[in-house]
């Protein structure tokens, strides 16, 4: 199947315009200390709270059907928000880190 040349072109014309506009991005100012300290925070409670939640309702669940497992599957489920709260912080952290180096927009 042969390929008209012009629309091939105009294709490549089209590739060439998105990936200058993907190449220009407006950027924002840098983050405040303060942002990034409310960022980091939330990330952690954030995970706390819902394995708190997760491991309540299952305690819950498990007590409704006469099974009485209070707290063991709370406390499992605060570590494991822990681990995952932690770990979106150091995510967070290494991405403010990408964004403020100096040579960032250089690598990309």
């Amino acid at each position: 199947m042969a390929q008209n040349p012009d629309e091939l072109r105009k294709l490549g014309q089209r590739l060439d315009e998105a990936q200058q506009r993907r190449a220009v991005r407006p950027q924002g100012p840098p983050p405040t200390q303060l942002g990034i300290a409310g960022r980091f925070s939330t990330e952690l409670v954030a995970a706390l709270v819902v394995g708190g939640g997760l491991g309540w309702g299952i305690d819950w669940l498990f007590g409704h059907f006469g099974i009485h497992t209070r707290p063991v599957f709370m406390i499992v489920c605060v570590v494991l928000g822990a681990a995952a709260g932690i770990r979106n912080v150091m995510r967070a952290a290494a991405e403010i880190n990408a964004q403020l180096s100096p040579g960032a927009d250089e690598e990309k």
